[in-house]
């Protein structure tokens, strides 16, 4: 009976042992800050004994990443052309290198937070962050940046392409609300702690996927209804963030219901996830926005 009782603890060893060499440990979700601003994310997941990786670049779009060599603790991920991370994990941390268009930079993830936690009970009444008058309040992203924004009969205008425009002010959980005017053609929108997208744009429809459009968390999150494009009128957007779970109510209607928001998306400001940030507006892609009536109630303590 001893000697069964010893082989049995041995397999038991055996098998643990073999389950944690078997353990990826590039499983999940990870952030990166890459230089002063320039953010990255990055989601690992299994699928059939291989990999579904998704890279979100500093600008643009997320995008699945098929040329990748996984070797233990080290994986190398082609990016696109004079491209390349090279990564090695220890514990919640990957560190490597970029190497793009013969340059080398230094990179340092860490697993991004879960930010799983219940909605608040009740909220504070709405608070202007735009006062309608001036841009008190507000400031450029980048200092250096050209602003165009201005404050203009009640409404806040980017005239042209430039800086973007953020709150001085940082948030956790809100809810907010804005009201916007987008021309055709025009392309903007709004950043949710500044590194979430609500996308606001009337391209041509074979320019951007459904994913990319009007009221999608950029990237990530497809609107539930498609509703009427009205280039040059007044909409609405009531954004509800708790945790990374949002709800976009967009002109009333429900379009996003308490869906996840897996990363952060292009044009973030940072990675840090887990931290308060401030809204902020895009203005570096086109002009001819307006936007008013921006409010925000917060968790009532």
């Amino acid at each position: 009976m001893r000697s069964l009782i010893t082989r049995l603890a041995l397999g038991s060893i055996c098998l643990v042992s073999a389950l944690a060499q078997n353990t990826n440990p590039f499983l999940g979700r990870w952030d990166f800050n890459v230089g002063p601003n320039s953010a990255n994310w990055l989601g690992v997941r299994a699928n059939q004994g291989a990999l579904e990786i998704r890279f979100q670049p500093t600008g643009g779009n997320v995008y699945d990443v098929r040329d990748y060599k996984l070797e233990g603790s080290h994986l190398r991920l082609s990016l696109g052309h004079n491209f390349t991370w090279d990564l090695e994990a220890a514990g919640d941390r990957l560190t490597g290198i970029q190497k793009r268009d013969g340059k080398e930079i230094s990179l340092s993830g860490v697993r991004a937070p879960a930010l799983d936690r219940a909605a608040p009970a009740a909220w504070s009444n709405p608070e202007a962050l735009f006062n309608g008058k001036d841009l008190a309040g507000w400031e450029r992203t980048a200092p250096a940046a050209v602003s165009h924004w201005s404050a203009r009969e009640g409404d806040l205008v980017n005239e042209t392409k430039g800086a973007n425009l953020k709150t001085t002010r940082k948030f956790d959980d809100f809810k907010l609300h804005i009201e916007y005017n987008c021309p055709n053609g025009g392309n903007s929108g709004v950043y949710l702690r500044g590194r979430y997208e609500v996308q606001i744009e009337y391209e041509p429809l074979t320019q951007n996927p459904p994913e990319r459009r009007m009221g999608s968390i950029y990237g990530f999150l497809t609107p539930a209804l498609d509703l009427p494009r009205t280039p040059g009128q007044w909409e609405t957007y009531d954004i509800t963030l708790v945790g990374r779970t949002v709800t976009v109510v967009r002109d009333g209607k429900l379009t996003i219901d308490h869906q996840e928001i897996p990363g952060i998306t292009g044009g973030a400001l940072d990675a840090n996830e887990g931290e308060p940030g401030p809204i902020y507006l895009q203005g570096d892609h086109t002009g001819g926005l307006h936007f008013r009536d921006i409010t925000i109630s917060l968790p009532r303590r």
